[in-house]
């Protein structure tokens, strides 16, 4: 074997194991951790679970709360045995701080759409609450909860 025969065949060797120790490196790490979705990504949640959404509105806080309105979107949704539109209100925190400095906030709010206490619902899954003055039907709640906390991913 000729020595430029040889230099071809150690660079493709070479080549080979540097592949194979990058395809297997790839294999021994863990994913990423899933972040938060934004609007599209909750509402695309919403609709793989049968929910209609209609009447979006950005800033819709539902009361007159400037730092939640910065936060919310009022949508009308229906779907599955829920056959009534129902207003809800999304509130997106930046983080889980601001969730948690925030949180008791959205109830505050409420009391403005929420005539009837017992009526009222809400989910939770930081970074996200979604609230509405209800009430919800059983499977329309599950499909909500369903899709707000598989849009918070790690919740971070």
């Amino acid at each position: 074997m000729s020595p430029t025969s040889r230099r071809r065949g150690a660079s493709l060797l070479s080549a080979i194991l540097v592949g194979l120790f990058g395809f297997v490196g790839c294999g021994f790490t863990a994913p990423p951790a899933p972040t938060p979705a934004d609007f599209q990504g909750i509402a695309a949640d919403l609709a793989k679970r049968g929910l209609q959404i209609e009447h979006v509105v950005s800033g819709d806080a539902g009361c007159d709360d400037l730092t939640l309105k910065q936060t919310a979107i009022g949508l009308d949704a229906t779907g599955l045995d829920q056959a009534t539109p129902t207003r809800l209100f999304i509130y997106i925190f930046r983080n889980r701080a601001s969730f948690d400095r925030l949180r008791q906030t959205v109830d505050g709010c409420a009391t403005s759409y929420a005539t009837d206490p017992g009526a009222y619902e809400s989910i939770e899954a930081s970074p996200f609450v979604v609230a509405s003055a209800g009430p919800w039907a059983p499977d329309f709640r599950a499909a909500v909860r369903s899709a707000i906390t598989e849009a918070a991913g790690t919740g971070d």
